[in-house]
């Protein structure tokens, strides 16, 4: 039996070195301590009882050992967020136990925003990252937002700020701006367009200019090159999470699981999408496994959307590259129970940037009617 490592153990050694530098690096907001922000409740009979239908939904990707520590905050959000009158949304990179346990509306950060503005809850937490935030009080100005951490951020949307923007239209004057969502709400207010990585290349092709600028994420603006004839223009911006991915990465994927189809969001460098078999949003990737039901799989983007995944696939195998967003991961259940209780970090946006902001929105939307 030979010494050196194989294929498998060398991907998944990277994937542990990743997690643990993503956990250490305080650029990366790096996550507190179970002991310093969480009091453990009781798991008793009645939480177990209450809780085990949930328990069996997710059994696949959380152990019955793991349970105990989150049933009794699952149990505690689901009674209160109903005497709240609050609606709780879960992006698609949230832990299982918050997807799948308390969410009343799971997905993508747009998608979320368009389904709270729905309802006649009066308060929403956002189990998500701070732009997600805003994005639902811009369409919901009327109700209060709360997210369970203020400092859950996004590398991609502090990469550019309004004042950017400003300087970028002078740079290429008369050039339609469109910017992704993954932005703040002054970077949408200062855009002609918002798209989403799902819509971006259908609201590239309604402009008649030939020449677009997408903003911030240079990768899918790259990826979005490829598929028009009008000329790109790009913007330094990246997902940290995206970006560490390498098209050696894939290449090992291939030469381990020869039978695995490989999925990308397009966040991801072209170099990488390429390599792949299928690229799209985070809804697209899920659509594609439950749709097409391949015997294997590989979601290359953000940790937890693979166990969330799987839980609505028991048939399909999932091969979990980790790069973890550290951002997402500071939304916890204990979190998410202590912003209820306290109805703690409310998210505001100014009116006239909310306005504004909305407008971009709405062109999108108008687009992809």
């Amino acid at each position: 039996m030979s010494d050196s490592p194989t294929a498998l153990q060398k991907i998944k050694e990277r994937a542990m070195l990743t997690t643990k530098d993503a956990l250490k690096n305080k650029d990366n907001c790096t996550i507190p301590a179970k002991a310093e922000t969480e009091t453990a409740l009781a798991y008793t009979e009645e939480v177990a009882r209450e809780t085990e239908a949930l328990y069996e939904r997710v059994a696949k990707v959380i152990t019955r050992a793991e349970w105990p520590s989150f049933a009794p905050y699952i149990y505690e959000i689901n009674k209160l967020k109903k005497e709240k009158n609050a609606v709780i949304l879960a992006h698609n990179y949230m832990t299982p136990e918050i997807f799948h346990c308390i969410s009343d509306f799971a997905g993508d950060s747009l998608q979320l925003a368009q389904q709270a503005a729905k309802t006649d809850a009066q308060v929403i937490i956002q189990a998500g990252v701070h732009f997600m935030a805003e994005t639902s009080k811009i369409l919901s100005p009327e109700k209060t937002v709360l997210i369970p951490d203020m400092e859950a951020g996004c590398s991609l949307a502090a990469s550019i700020t309004a004042a950017d923007v400003e300087l970028l239209r002078e740079k290429y004057p008369g050039v339609p701006i469109v910017t992704y969502v993954n932005t703040s709400a002054e970077v949408k207010a200062a855009s002609d367009i918002c798209c989403t990585s799902s819509n971006a290349l259908a609201v590239v092709e309604s402009f008649d200019s030939d020449e677009i600028l997408m903003i911030p994420d240079q990768y899918l603006a790259r990826n979005i090159a490829k598929q028009t004839k009008k000329k790109i223009h790009t913007y330094a911006g990246s997902c940290e999470v995206h970006e560490r991915f390498t098209p050696d990465s894939i290449r090992q994927f291939r030469k381990a699981w020869p039978d695995a189809v490989i999925l990308a969001h397009p966040e991801c460098p072209p170099e990488v999408v390429e390599l792949c078999d299928f690229a799209g949003s985070t809804k697209a990737m899920s659509d594609y496994v439950t749709d097409k039901q391949p015997s294997r799989v590989v979601m290359i983007t953000e940790c937890s959307m693979s166990d969330n995944v799987a839980v609505n696939n028991p048939g399909v195998e999932f091969v979990r590259p980790c790069n973890m967003c550290p951002h997402m991961k500071r939304i916890t259940l204990p979190k998410i129970l202590d912003c209820l209780k306290n109805m703690s970090g409310e998210v505001t946006v100014d009116p006239a940037v909310a306005a504004r902001a909305k407008l971009s929105v709405e062109r999108m939307l108008a687009v992809t009617a």
